[in-house]
């Protein structure tokens, strides 16, 4: 099992002693000003990553509309203007700069119709598609909750519908399992049934934890260690040949050595720490 955590759980080089990846998570990476990326901060960030043997994927900026989430880098793939297209494509560049494995975006927001939501979705992500391509650079579209009603690709029919539409090999499915948890309502036996209906798509996947149910925090997306929510995590041998990362998207260090302690007794883990 190849495990990784998210910067904002750590700094990098102590998340480097848990596992084996790192997802750069942009929008809380400290390297914009605004919406204008700051190349020397970056560098900050390349150095301390150069001390590490880990391997990388990119989270994008993407749509929140919470204090907490820099306004400069709101970015909804559903209604995408030029310097939207400029700063997914930064984050490109910079996997490809780094041989990441892969670049996590969101699917977009409902605005007044969503089937003209869902085709102005289909049609930006072709073009990202198509700029990854040219830098042989994966792109994973990550399932978002279903408990906030403005998502696109909650479910798996219309997620796989996008990717699908968009036909690039350079385009598949991140898979995030705590997202999945609340939109089957924390049912274990539909949250199986979206894992194996995606399963030949996903590229990458996310592991955190929930009570499967709307709150008003965050929809109930509150990104707990796998482990203190209602996930069955035995939904990953559902995902049939996939070897990629385990991204364990959860916010503390502790967090992180939780959640490879409960992965480790699912699925075991080589380990390196």
């Amino acid at each position: 099992m190849l495990l990784g955590a998210s910067s904002f759980a750590a700094p990098i080089g102590e998340l480097g002693s848990y596992v084996h990846s790192v997802e750069l998570y942009i929008p809380k990476l400290g390297v914009y000003e605004g919406n204008q990326l700051q190349q020397d901060r970056l560098d900050r960030v390349l150095d301390e990553l150069s001390t590490c043997d880990l391997i990388t994927s990119i989270h994008a900026p993407y749509y929140a509309d919470v204090d907490t989430y820099p306004k400069g880098l709101v970015v909804d793939t559903a209604d995408m203007a030029r310097s939207h297209f400029r700063l997914m494509e930064e984050s490109i560049e910079l996997a490809s700069q780094l041989g990441s494995v892969v670049v996590v975006i969101h699917p977009g927001r409902i605005r007044q119709d969503r089937e003209h939501s869902f085709r102005n979705m289909v049609k930006n992500l072709r073009r990202l598609a198509a700029f990854a391509s040219e830098r042989d650079v994966m792109l994973g579209l990550e399932n978002k909750e279903g408990t906030d009603p403005g998502n696109l690709c909650c479910n798996a029919g219309e997620l796989l519908k996008a990717v699908h539409e968009v036909d690039s090999p350079h385009l598949g499915i991140t898979f995030d399992v705590g997202h999945a948890n609340l939109t089957t309502r924390g049912d274990p036996v539909s949250l199986r049934h979206f894992a194996k209906s995606i399963a030949r798509e996903v590229v990458h996947v996310h592991l955190h934890d929930n009570y499967g149910q709307w709150t008003s925090e965050y929809s109930g997306d509150v990104h707990m260690a796998p482990g203190k929510g209602t996930v069955d995590y035995s939904v990953l041998s559902e995902l049939v040949g996939y070897d990629g990362i385990y991204n364990l998207e959860v916010f503390s260090l502790d967090d992180v050595i939780i959640g490879k302690t409960k992965m480790q007794g699912i699925i075991g883990s080589s380990g390196n720490g």
